[in-house]
C-alpha cells in the first residue's frame, strides 16, 4: 500500500501541476513561460527589421544545442537502465548498501520501480526530440521571412513555432525533474513522496516566484513593435 500511495502522488504532482500550468489559462498567464512567450514574440517581430539575421539564426542554433544535449543524455540514461534490467541482483545489493534504503525482495518491485525511471525518460526524450525539430523549423521559417513591417504575419507564424519548441522544451526538461524524484522509490516509497513534493515546490518556486520571473514579466509588459 505504501508503494501505491508513493506512486499515486509521484503521478499526481507531475501530471497534476503539467495540466494545471499548461492547461488553465489564468494560472499560465503569470508565469514565467507566458512571459517568455512574449519576448519571443517580440524578437521575431524585431528580426523583420534586420536584413542580417546572423544573430538571430545563432540565438536558435544555441537553443537546438541545449535541446539536443538533454535528448541525447536521455539516450545514455535510457542506456544504464537497462543494463539494471539485466542485472537486478547487482542493482539490489547497491541500494542495500544506502542508509535508510528499503531492500526490493521480489523482481516485480525491482522491475516496477527502473520501468517507472525508463517510461520517465522515453518521454524526457520524445519531447526533447520533437522539440528540436520545431526548433529546427523555426530557424526555417526565420530564414524565409521577408524584410519590413508588412511581413509581420510571417513574424508571427515564426514565433508560434519557436513557443511550440520551447514548450516542448520545457515539458522534457520537467521530465528530468521528476524523473530525479522517482529515483526515491528505488531508496523508499516515503522517499519518492517526499522528494515529488520537494520538485513540485521547487518547480512552482522557479516558475511562479522567481526573480528571472519578475524580470522577464517586467519586459514582457512592453508593447510589441
Amino acid at each position: 500500500m505504501l508503494d501505491w500511495l508513493g506512486l499515486a502522488v509521484f503521478v499526481l504532482c507531475w501530471v497534476g501541476y503539467a495540466a494545471v500550468v499548461d492547461r488553465v489559462p489564468r494560472i499560465r498567464a503569470v508565469s514565467v513561460i507566458a512571459a517568455m512567450d512574449e519576448h519571443r514574440h517580440r524578437w521575431m517581430q524585431r528580426a523583420l527589421t534586420r536584413e542580417n539575421r546572423i544573430a538571430d539564426a545563432a540565438i536558435i542554433g544555441n537553443l537546438m544545442s541545449s535541446t539536443s544535449f538533454l535528448a541525447n543524455t536521455s539516450i545514455f540514461i535510457l542506456g544504464g537502465l537497462l543494463a539494471l534490467f539485466a542485472a537486478p541482483d547487482l542493482g539490489r545489493r547497491i541500494v542495500a548498501a544506502m542508509p535508510f534504503a528499503e531492500v526490493v525482495i521480489s523482481d516485480g518491485a525491482w522491475e516496477a520501480r527502473i520501468g517507472l525511471l525508463v517510461l520517465i525518460f522515453v518521454r524526457a526524450f520524445f519531447e526533447l526530440t520533437w522539440a528540436l525539430r520545431q526548433f529546427n523549423y523555426g530557424s526555417i521559417l526565420l530564414g524565409a521571412m521577408g524584410f519590413g513591417t508588412q511581413h509581420i504575419a510571417e513574424a508571427a507564424q515564426a514565433a508560434r513555432v519557436v513557443n511550440r519548441a520551447a514548450q516542448h522544451f520545457n515539458t522534457g526538461l520537467r521530465a528530468y525533474y521528476f524523473g530525479l524524484a522517482a529515483l526515491g522509490w528505488i531508496v523508499h516509497p516515503v522517499a519518492l513522496m517526499a522528494a515529488s513534493l520537494l520538485v513540485l515546490r521547487e518547480l512552482h518556486r522557479r516558475e511562479f516566484r522567481s526573480a528571472v520571473r519578475e524580470a522577464v514579466q517586467e519586459g514582457s509588459r512592453a508593447p510589441r513593435a
